[in-house]
């Protein structure tokens, strides 16, 4: 599964989509097949002060367990609790239902364009 062009990405496998001052944000179908089949997933409480670069939450799948890191500095606004109930979903879809968490920021760090991400991954 490619990479939306529409959406940024960190070095670390994760994707962003920005509306407004809020960031829905997943990891790319890239990492969830390095992973493997995902059984696990841990986020960040709501309302939890999150900064970017740190491990806000824990991926774990049969083959290993993966960090979630905050691509921004803000606020949990909002968990994807059916993948907490369904891990699986990461692995399914992994740019749709398979979201992770959304914060609020007031500032957005430099992010990866598609063209930058796909150079990473070999796309």
């Amino acid at each position: 599964m490619a990479a939306p062009q529409d959406l940024q990405y960190t070095a670390e496998h994760e994707w962003i989509l920005v509306d407004g001052d809020t960031a829905t944000v997943g990891i790319t179908a890239y990492a969830a097949e390095k992973l493997g089949d995902v059984v696990f997933v841990e986020l960040p409480a709501v309302g939890s002060d999150v900064a970017e670069g740190k491990v806000v939450g824990e991926i774990e799948s049969t083959k290993s367990v993966g960090e979630l890191f905050a691509p921004v500095n803000g606020t949990v606004a909002e968990v994807n609790d059916a993948v907490v109930a369904s891990p699986e979903l990461v692995n399914s879809d992994p740019f749709g239902d398979g979201w992770l968490v959304k914060v609020t920021f007031s500032a957005l760090p430099t992010l990866l364009s598609y063209e930058e991400y796909s150079a990473i991954i070999g796309e």
